[in-house]
């Protein structure tokens, strides 16, 4: 590339130089970025964070030039996205990973503008009704098929969202110390519960006047849901899983999500062997699209991790595939990578549900596809996993050791993880139920 880009006024950009001249990170074209923190920013960080220092850099670009982050970017220009806007919480969980190489200060006002501007805001940067999210705590139902500064007709997984990115904004300002901002936002992290239902236990879109939307059907797609339904839907809280297991109900709750899992493995954990991107948009379940791709991995916080190992090792073998039909899973809604990137991840036994926005980020463990993988870490160090005892049948960790040491709980500090070593985890065809129970990933920091 020759760094020359089209400003929105038609003019020519130059992207940054550094002191030989180099471009000092590549542009990058993105889709949005939605569902994008359960898989490509996880593997970037993971091995190869100049990846997601070029993501960071080239949306400050932007910003400067428009004074909005873009929902989907080409050549600069906004394009065709969601509607929403994630980028705000990929830059967050950027720098809680450590990539820092950016100006600090803008990417701060970027973030903070992403989830609380409003006034003048542009079409093409999504979140056209964060003035409703902020005023009221959650998005209005539009019955009409259009977001403003009143609702959205996709208002439940808006409100979801919103408060998903509220929350690693808050995180941001804490690791910056700025206690007003954090407070405001951890506030609106909690605007989930604005829209649940206790009676039904699932979220559930309110109108304006703050009752529930009438004729609802929990596995109804696109209405009050952007690619999904209420009852995907209702596990979108991973800023705070502890809250939502709460809500719900532990015993409950475990129970209701194995169910979905024994259920939608039959139709091959979404909309069947089709290749067509919403196929399952009407499922239990989809992990052909971005909105569920966390969701195998909430057991480690709900007291039952060998869930997790069975589901996120099953997904990894029967969703995912050698021939061409599937190479990279049913549904096919990759996205430049995403259903690829979370086989890699899980594959490896590692997964945050959080999408590394926590102050400090942890990584939880599942069950590794393979008997041994070395990783080369984004900072040169080495990380070794090993899966003693491996097979198709021994799914389930019965214990496991980090750097020699004792390992009883299901995840690790990623600082600590990225210091480089080596994980053991003991296999078995049976669940270890005492493995992993006792201390839980911390849910809110």
């Amino acid at each position: 590339m020759n760094g020359n880009f089209p400003r929105h006024d038609g003019t020519i950009g130059q992207l940054p130089k550094d002191a030989k001249g180099k471009f000092s990170y590549n542009f990058m074209n993105t889709d949005a970025i939605w569902g994008g923190f359960w898989n490509l920013t996880q593997l970037w960080a993971l091995s190869y964070p100049t990846h997601y220092s070029d993501f960071v850099h080239t949306q400050l670009e932007i910003y400067k030039e428009r004074g909005w982050f873009g929902d989907g970017i080409a050549n600069s220009n906004f394009v065709s996205g969601v509607g929403t806007n994630f980028v705000g919480l990929a830059i967050s969980g950027a720098y809680q990973a450590g990539i820092r190489d950016y100006d600090l200060n803008l990417a701060y006002e970027a973030v903070m503008g992403n989830e609380l501007g409003y006034q003048n805001r542009l079409v093409g940067s999504g979140k056209m009704d964060t003035k409703s999210f902020i005023t009221k705590g959650y998005v209005p139902f539009l019955d009409a098929d259009k977001t403003d500064s009143t609702g959205s007709h996709f208002s439940g997984s808006h409100t979801l969202e919103y408060s998903y990115s509220a929350f690693a904004a808050a995180q941001f300002a804490k690791r910056l110390g700025k206690t007003t901002d954090y407070q405001k936002m951890i506030q609106l992290s909690d605007g989930w519960k604005n829209i649940f239902d206790s009676g039904l236990k699932l979220v559930h879109p309110k109108k304006e006047d703050g009752t529930f939307i009438s004729k609802f059907d929990p596995l109804e797609a696109w209405r009050g849901f952007q690619e999904g339904n209420a009852t995907q839907y209702t596990f979108y809280v991973p800023q705070n899983p502890k809250s939502l297991i709460s809500e719900i109900g532990e015993k409950t709750f475990n129970v209701r999500l194995n169910e979905i899992f024994e259920t939608s493995r039959k139709n091959a954990f979404g909309g069947g062997k089709t290749i067509d991107a919403f196929a399952g948009i009407q499922s239990l379940y989809n992990h052909g699209n971005q909105p569920n791709l966390h969701i195998s991995w909430l057991f480690n916080y709900s007291s039952a991790p060998w869930l997790t190992q069975k589901w996120t090792r099953a997904i990894c073998d029967e969703f995912y595939g050698t021939e061409s039909i599937h190479g990279y899973g049913y549904g096919q809604d990759e996205d430049q990578g995403q259903l690829g990137s979370w086989y890699v991840m899980s594959s490896l036994g590692l997964f945050d549900v959080k999408g590394l926005t926590d102050f400090r980020p942890t990584i939880q463990l599942g069950s590794p596809v393979f008997d041994q993988s070395v990783i080369t870490l984004g900072n040169g160090k080495l990380l070794t996993i090993k899966a003693e005892n491996n097979s198709n049948e021994n799914v389930f960790v019965q214990s496991a050791s980090w750097n020699g040491k004792v390992l009883n709980q299901a995840w690790l500090y990623r600082d600590l993880l990225m210091q480089g070593g080596t994980l053991i985890l003991k296999m078995g065809n049976k669940p270890n139920k005492n493995w992993g129970v006792k201390v839980p990933p911390p849910s809110v920091q």
